[in-house]
């Protein structure tokens, strides 16, 4: 199980450092997606997705509590 792990992070580590290798002109790319209006779409979206973990995250904390408070 421990190398599973190991092989598991070490995968990990060799795709991300190729993303990031592959991200040259950042700045290119917002400012065309800052002109079209995109980059507001995304930040929604994201800001969205993330907003709704939050919350089922709050509320299954408060379903185990009150599961927990019952036995």
């Amino acid at each position: 199980m421990h190398k599973l792990k190991l092989l598991f992070t070490m995968l990990m580590i060799v795709l991300f450092s190729a993303a990031v290798q592959a991200q040259e002109s950042t700045a290119d790319n917002v400012g065309l997606m800052r002109s079209n209006g995109k980059i507001y779409v995304v930040v929604a979206i994201v800001v969205t997705i993330l907003l709704g973990l939050f919350f089922y995250v709050i509320n299954l904390d408060r379903k185990i509590s009150r599961m927990e408070k019952n036995n």
